[in-house]
């Protein structure tokens, strides 16, 4: 019972370790060729929301809105896809399914 939880523990700390590489990561998301952008660090906080100023004055609201969550959607998987990255260089946290 003891080497179980002593299983839990390290894993809880591999996973926390994770975590605070992930912050140092940066991802870009886009969407309306680029005149929407969304930076995300490795655990998926939005850091910055770029709109280019031209977008603004032809857009209608909802062209806007749907480029923003397009760009966020784009980020999200990028942020997902160094968390697979760095869970599989570090080897030891092997997680069934993750492609």
């Amino acid at each position: 019972m003891f080497n179980k939880l002593k299983q839990v523990k390290d894993l809880r700390d591999k996973a926390k370790h994770l975590q605070n590489m992930l912050a140092d990561e940066k991802v870009e998301g886009s969407a309306a060729w680029g005149k929407v952008k969304i930076q995300m660090n490795g655990n998926q906080q939005i850091l910055n929301v770029d709109v280019d100023p031209e977008l603004l004055k032809e857009s209608e609201q909802n062209r806007l809105q749907d480029a923003i969550r397009d760009a966020c959607n784009d980020a999200v998987k990028k942020a997902q896809r160094k968390m697979v990255e760095k869970m599989r260089a570090s080897g030891d946290l092997n997680v069934p399914g993750l492609t």
